[in-house]
């Protein structure tokens, strides 16, 4: 199990508990220092400052006595934010008919960042299909969960 996997298990309960949505975890840690971001969301949408300041509160001292970072690290606890990660196929999911950028473990056709339209996501297949931006024939790539290393919602303005 990785770090962000533990820390989703002990943590997701109590965020869910208060009535909040687990959106995802992050952990980054490099020889200067180190984060654990938690991005939490309302159902509803709509989520403030003090709902972050009242997550943030509730998890603190649950890490305290877990210590599953022996290092010192900085907390965080975040809104996803418009340019909002995506964790699971079930985030994908509410963003099918949304830009998206995403960016694959290993290269697709050559490349491995990719940005354009969700139009699908395949819960069962476990993969994630994109029509490309900029895409003068309409090429449309369908990706493996597994190899997506990193996505985010694009906004429009």
């Amino acid at each position: 199990m990785t770090r962000e996997e533990t820390i989703t298990e002990l943590l997701k309960p109590v965020v869910e508990s208060m009535g909040y949505e687990w959106w995802g975890v992050e952990y980054h840690h490099n020889s200067v220092n180190s984060i654990l971001r938690v991005y939490v969301d309302k159902p509803e949408g709509g989520i403030g400052i003090d709902d972050i300041v009242l997550v943030t509160e509730q998890l603190n001292p649950v890490l305290d006595v877990e210590n599953l970072i022996a290092s010192a690290y900085t907390f965080e606890v975040s809104s996803p934010g418009i340019d909002r990660p995506l964790y699971t196929l079930a985030q994908y999911e509410k963003y099918i008919g949304e830009t998206i950028r995403l960016q694959t473990r290993t290269a697709v056709n050559g490349q491995r960042k990719f940005t354009g339209i969700l139009e699908a996501v395949d819960i069962e297949a476990e993969t994630v299909k994109l029509l490309l931006a900029n895409s003068k024939d309409k090429t449309t790539i369908k990706f493996e969960f597994s190899n997506i290393d990193k996505a985010k919602v694009e906004p429009s303005f």
